[in-house]
């Protein structure tokens, strides 16, 4: 498992860096890919405190660890998202199935 990826309980913290692009995002869901074929995954939680950049891949990445947990509500929660990737996931509709939590 990459350091910025863990587990407590069943639940997997991602913690995302600076920049998310297409590679990181299918870094990201390749891993993540391999945590879930292994171990129960109820709750997935993305980090954004370190990034101020997020392209649609990013948004891809979050709906698709949404669709691959079941697209139950509270499943995928996005925490110390900044504001301007607060607002791309609104514009993306991201929030109608995704937690976020803003930066304190």
């Amino acid at each position: 498992m990459e350091p910025w990826m863990q587990i407590k309980g069943a639940c997997l913290t991602v913690t995302l860096p600076p920049e998310v692009d297409h590679p990181v995002s299918d870094r990201i869901r390749k891993e993540s890919d391999k945590i879930l074929a292994d171990r129960y995954v109820s709750t997935m939680v993305f980090d954004f405190q370190n990034t101020t950049f997020m392209d649609s891949s990013g948004i891809g990445l979050l709906m698709g660890r949404y669709k691959v947990l079941g697209m139950r509500s509270k499943s995928i929660r996005a925490v110390n998202v900044g504001s301007h990737v607060e607002k791309l996931l609104r514009l993306a509709g991201v929030h109608k199935y995704i937690e976020i939590c803003r930066q304190k």
